[in-house]
């Protein structure tokens, strides 16, 4: 398992390219503050699981008996987390599966617990599953005592050098160039990035 504070798209469509040709599932799900309240855990693993089954090339038999139990049983109620949880245990320890989960500390914390419950138990079934899972650094100490163990966490943020290309790029798309003179520039290039720490 792998904490780190970053943006994971980019990661996502270097796994797809990757992983093309293999065995591989690769799923994620984006957190957002605005839709909390639907971004239950049992709607985010549910939604792990509707990827995976919606791109595998061939289901095993033993899932597919899994899945039309779950059909019948289901009728008139919701899946619970148990039942997803079971089914990823099984999608995930017959094939090589990738999760990316970004942005959890959008996630409130009632359901963050259960999630990281039901990853624990992917992970017992499945230990060749990986998860990538991105959030603001003071989640960190949450997930690895919730994870303890299965987490190396890396922590990664924009360098000077990024603030500055980035200053230059919005600068460059002012839409009131008159508005700033030279020096205006020079003095924002200087001080928000001399507020960055490249360590």
């Amino acid at each position: 398992m792998l904490t780190c504070h970053n943006n994971s798209s980019l990661v996502v469509d270097k796994l797809c390219d990757h992983t093309r040709e293999q065995n591989t599932a690769v799923t994620c799900f984006y957190f957002d503050f605005a839709a909390r309240k639907e971004q239950t855990a049992i709607n985010m693993l549910g939604s792990l699981l509707r990827q995976m089954i919606s791109r595998a090339r061939m289901i095993p038999e033993d899932i597919r008996q899994e899945l039309r139990e779950q059909r019948q049983v289901v009728s008139g109620r919701k899946p619970r987390l148990g039942d997803i949880v079971k089914i990823l245990q099984l999608m995930t320890s017959s094939q090589r599966t990738f999760m990316i989960i970004d942005a959890l500390d959008e996630c409130t914390a009632p359901q963050r617990f259960r999630l990281f419950d039901s990853l624990k138990e992917i992970l017992q079934k499945s230990p060749g599953t990986r998860i990538l899972v991105t959030g603001r650094p003071h989640i960190c100490p949450e997930i690895e005592t919730r994870l303890a163990g299965r987490v190396t966490s890396i922590s990664l943020g924009p360098t000077r050098n990024d603030i500055i290309k980035f200053l230059r790029v919005r600068l460059s798309e002012d839409e009131t160039p008159d508005a700033m003179d030279e020096s205006l520039e020079v003095d924002i290039l200087h001080r928000i990035p001399g507020t960055i720490s490249d360590t």
